[in-house]
């Protein structure tokens, strides 16, 4: 199943969605972003190094198999309830700072706004779910249902979260659509007999999820109308629609934008894919209209996102080889390349003359002046 893939329109669903039931973290929370640094830090300690591999296949994993998993596969010299509860206040401090994947504020809201009952299924206990989210003002109370792994009799792959979901909002789970990041998460929907869409938290793994009904990068891919849910009421036109800013910084040079080495692991997660728009800062403060481009390239040596900057403004000088600052405030929705591919990827000219006139609509032109891109220092960025 190829990345960015929704079930075309002419396809018939057999049972109507009346209901949506989510993943907490990597689907609605960028969490394992914010926490990958703790299995570093715990590791170091005892002179050993992440292996990247065996991390991913623990995505999904309910924390006490994953602790035991650690334990076991790093050859520590600790039990797995020692290490619990050494990583634990690690957590919690990193759990403060969690911030909501693209697009996913705007698709709780939308849900709530048009009374769509929608449940939070996850593998972390009920107690650390509450933690996670009571740092994002309304998530609370947006939810029908909220549901850990500690409150079912077995956690995901297993159906246990989604079956138990769909009988406490009332609503039989043919007719229920699950969110999932991972792919224990999307054999526990398939399993319980529900459509699934999955996003990948790991963009090189999108091969593994071949049993979901629906593949793609993002949330801001998120088509409801697919599904007979409402659609989304913020288009611009059947493909662009306002964002909450993502700011970034770095070496802008031939068309490619270089993060700093000091950008947080946070500020941009793995989950940004696709062509945004927005404005970017020269170091001696010129501003101008640009499209980038996020995608990744998988090879053998591993996965690396590639940022392709285009400045669609006119201009007499060549902006290149200095430090910029981006504010994207826009998405355009259905823009595609292959993956692998490693030359730039050119732009569509419609694409950059529609970016044009979408920045100069007041729901885009005002926010230009956001404080935060005109006066920030690079740190400020990321705080």
């Amino acid at each position: 199943m190829a990345m960015n893939s929704q079930i075309g329109e002419s396809r018939s669903i057999e049972n109507s969605i009346t209901a949506v039931i989510l993943d907490l973290d990597g689907t609605l929370l960028n969490t394992e972003q914010a926490t990958k640094s703790v299995l570093v830090e715990v590791l170091a300690k005892y002179g050993k190094v992440v292996d990247h591999d065996k991390e991913e296949k623990k995505l999904g994993m309910i924390h006490k198999d994953a602790a035991a998993a650690i334990v076991k596969d790093y050859d520590l010299p600790l039990s797995p309830q020692s290490y619990s509860q050494l990583i634990y206040p690690m957590y919690h401090e990193k759990w403060k700072k969690s911030k909501p994947l693209p697009g996913a504020n705007r698709l709780l809201k939308h849900l709530r706004k048009h009374e769509v009952p929608f449940a939070l299924a996850s593998n972390s206990s009920r107690e650390n779910v509450d933690m996670k989210i009571s740092h994002h003002a309304g998530w609370r109370e947006s939810f029908s249902v909220i549901l850990g792994s500690n409150q079912v009799k077995m956690g995901k792959p297993a159906p246990d979260l989604f079956l138990e979901s769909a009988s406490r909002m009332g609503v039989d789970a043919t007719h229920c659509l699950v969110i999932e990041d991972s792919v224990v998460g999307v054999q526990a929907a398939k399993a319980a007999g529900m459509k699934v869409v999955a996003i990948p938290s790991l963009p090189k793994a999108a091969n593994q999820y071949s049993s979901a009904d629906c593949l793609l990068h993002s949330l801001l891919d998120f088509q409801p109308e697919i599904w007979g849910l409402p659609p989304f009421e913020d288009c611009v036109d059947d493909s662009a629609f306002p964002i909450e800013s993502i700011y970034l910084k770095g070496l802008f040079s031939n068309g490619l934008l270089y993060q700093s080495e000091d950008s947080k692991p946070s500020a941009l997660p793995d989950q940004v894919s696709g062509l945004f728009f927005g404005w970017v800062k020269t170091n001696n403060g010129e501003i101008f209209k640009a499209v980038t481009n996020f995608r990744w390239n998988h090879g053998c040596c591993g996965s690396k996102r590639k940022i392709h900057v285009c400045i669609v403004d006119e201009i007499d000088a060549k902006v290149c080889d200095q430090q910029v600052q981006l504010m994207m405030v826009g998405y355009i929705r259905g823009f595609s390349v292959q993956e692998d591919l490693t030359a730039q990827v050119e732009v569509p000219e419609e694409r950059k003359s529609a970016a044009r006139v979408y920045l100069d609509l007041p729901m885009f032109s005002t926010r230009r002046d956001d404080p935060l891109f005109l006066q920030a220092s690079w740190e400020d960025l990321y705080v």
